[in-house]
């Protein structure tokens, strides 16, 4: 079993590099992208899909020299080359995801569901992606679509919490009233008059 510690990157700004160039690089750029990170790709072949606004493209292969600087790897390459990136991270001290590559890998990315400022991820710690897949679907399903609207009375209530001093524990109770009267407001509104 891989034990693992789930964390959400704050990337924004921060410099990222993805060693390889071509679809699984491309398909990774999107989440990096969507964090505002600043992708570096460095390949000796890049696709056209690695090509795009917000992307520096290094058309060489990896040298250690690439990780200066950078906050999060992402090796979706050869095993090989895979190999060489985790062990130049690993002197280094960053994390690095490998792509299909669990031996090189000291991060997993997980199946994603986004609403608003909600993100809900799903690993199986990088031992079946497929499943992660499905059920990231089938969570995406399951949540309310109203969610976004949600997170808007969660924050309103946390700032009238901390300043009375509500205690933590009351909390959830209170938000969970709060989240069915805004449901039941809202069905009434929908029906018809």
């Amino acid at each position: 079993m891989t034990r693992v510690y789930p964390v959400f990157l704050l990337l924004d700004g921060a410099p990222v590099l993805v060693v390889g160039g071509g679809a699984v690089a491309a398909a990774k750029l999107d989440g990096l992208l969507t964090a505002g990170a600043r992708p570096t790709v460095v390949a000796p072949a890049i696709s056209a899909g690695c090509r795009r606004d917000g992307v520096t493209v290094v058309e060489r292969p990896f040298c250690e020299e690439d990780l200066d600087g950078v906050r999060f790897v992402i090796a979706a390459a050869t095993p090989e080359v895979n190999r060489a990136v985790a062990a130049a991270a690993a002197d280094r001290n960053l994390f690095v995801n490998a792509v299909d590559d669990l031996a090189s890998a000291s991060a997993f990315l997980g199946g994603v569901v986004r609403r608003g400022d909600v993100t809900v991820a799903i690993s199986t710690g990088g031992t079946a992606p497929a499943l992660a897949g499905l059920l990231r679907e089938a969570l995406d399903a399951a949540l309310p679509e109203e969610l976004d609207a949600w997170v808007e009375i969660a924050r309103a209530y946390r700032a009238r919490w901390k300043q009375s001093e509500t205690p933590i524990a009351l909390r959830r109770a209170h938000l969970l009233d709060a989240l069915v009267a805004a449901r039941n407001a809202a069905a009434r509104e929908g029906e018809p008059s």
